[in-house]
């Protein structure tokens, strides 16, 4: 089956207010940023966004942010995002802060038909505890916690239930994928991207070389087709658009 799409447009296009959305990357790194991008364009709002964290104000999930299209984020980090934090301490953003670990594993469990798993993470804390505060009001007045959770000993040692995550559509760049929608992700661009394939209803691919059937090396794909439904073939100039979260350089005239 041809996977292909003809432009992100048309990929996302079916994307609605109030939609749950798994993306991937990390920081800067491996976001889908075209896909983002034709959603911004598109006007979905009232969204939800499970992604380690929102890119920064200008880039990445950073650009829906400062549109004011995201309701909600289920993330590890704010990172170098301001406007996150902004938006988070003065009520008009709901973050669930989730260790980054659990995170992966909640997205993964989501793709993998597990409800739900215990984990050590969080145990003895207010992740399990329950308290985080998820939602401030304009006053700086907690609003919206986040619920006691299950716990239960196994070794000695206490664990932690967390829930698994599916969303309604999971946004990913490749570095290759065929029309099928196998896809292989490149050195660290492989980091939450093929958690997020997995747990979304429909997955859009967008990736920097299409190739044909037969291809990729089985042996070598990271994201089989059965997860990705939609496959968006990006330009030359759209695959070679990679920003740096923070560059760093070492002031001229010292040692190495």
């Amino acid at each position: 089956m041809d996977k292909v799409v003809a432009s992100a447009a048309q990929a996302v296009a079916d994307i609605g207010d109030g939609s749950t959305l798994a993306v991937g990357g990390f920081g800067l790194c491996g976001i889908p940023s075209v896909l983002i991008e034709a959603l911004l364009e598109g006007g979905a709002s009232d969204l939800e966004a499970v992604s380690n964290n929102c890119g920064v104000d200008d880039w990445g999930l950073g650009r829906l942010l400062m549109a004011k299209r995201l309701r909600r984020m289920v993330s590890s980090y704010v990172g170098e995002n301001k406007e996150f934090a902004r938006q988070y301490l003065c009520g008009e953003l709901e973050v669930e802060l989730t260790p980054q670990g659990t995170l992966a594993e909640r997205m993964r469990a989501g793709g993998s038909g597990i409800p739900a798993f215990f984990t050590a993470t969080g145990g003895g804390t207010q992740v399990a505890q329950g308290g985080l505060p998820w939602r401030y009001d304009d006053a700086g007045n907690v609003t919206v916690s986040s619920p006691a959770k299950e716990t239960r000993a196994f070794g000695g040692r206490e664990y932690v239930l967390e829930e698994a995550i599916v969303a309604d559509f999971a946004l990913v760049r490749a570095w290759k994928g065929d029309r099928h929608g196998n896809l292989v992700y490149r050195d660290s661009a492989r980091n939450f991207n093929p958690l997020a394939a997995m747990c979304g209803r429909l997955t859009i691919a967008e990736v920097e070389e299409l190739v044909e059937p037969g291809e990729l090396d089985p042996n070598h794909v990271h994201t089989p087709g059965v997860f990705v439904q939609r496959v968006v073939a990006l330009s030359p100039e759209q695959a070679a658009e990679k920003r740096i979260e923070k560059r760093t350089v070492r002031p001229k005239g010292d040692p190495a």
